[in-house]
């Protein structure tokens, strides 16, 4: 099977550098936001988006990772927050593809159990394939696909978006 870089390694970072800006800027009067990075490379673009916006704010950013279990997506896993911890904060969910949106749905239930100041999304790619009414608040680029093709955002050795 062909595979095509559509993002190699610096229009990954130069997409997530532009996203940690408008995050930035969509929460300039926060002294705190929470990065809700779904497992595993949502987490690892989390990650890089972290380290873009404590290069650009004053913003105190708490990272989790948010563990998804296919097989019984309602039991998902916010892996080192406690609920008090982004209770009437800003939250900012993300992954790496927004394909059907369900990943998104699941992530987002834990964090509906309690009051937030606002929730937000953030993905690297998004497919337009939606089963389910959500939408990427930021996103690095939008991408046409037929359901039969694969988008894969690869972060070893270097990060890269691949389509086969």
């Amino acid at each position: 099977m062909n595979k095509t870089i559509i993002l190699d390694h610096q229009k990954v970072h130069h997409k997530a550098k532009r996203i940690a800006f408008q995050i930035y800027e969509d929460h300039i009067n926060e002294e705190k936001v929470v990065l809700a990075g779904i497992a595993n490379s949502g987490f690892k673009l989390a990650e890089l988006l972290k380290t873009y916006m404590e290069e650009i704010s004053p913003i105190q950013i708490q990272l989790c990772e948010v563990k998804i279990n296919k097989s019984n997506p309602l039991d998902s896993d916010h892996s080192g927050l406690h609920v008090s911890q982004f209770e009437n904060q800003s939250v900012v969910i993300v992954d790496d593809v927004l394909n059907s949106g369900a990943t998104l749905i699941y992530a987002v239930k834990k964090f509906l159990e309690v009051p937030l100041k606002q929730l937000k999304t953030v993905v690297l790619v998004d497919r337009s394939h939606k089963k389910f009414p959500v939408k990427a608040d930021y996103k690095g680029l939008s991408l046409s696909t037929s359901l039969n093709e694969i988008v894969q955002v690869s972060f070893t050795p270097e990060v890269k978006v691949e389509l086969s």
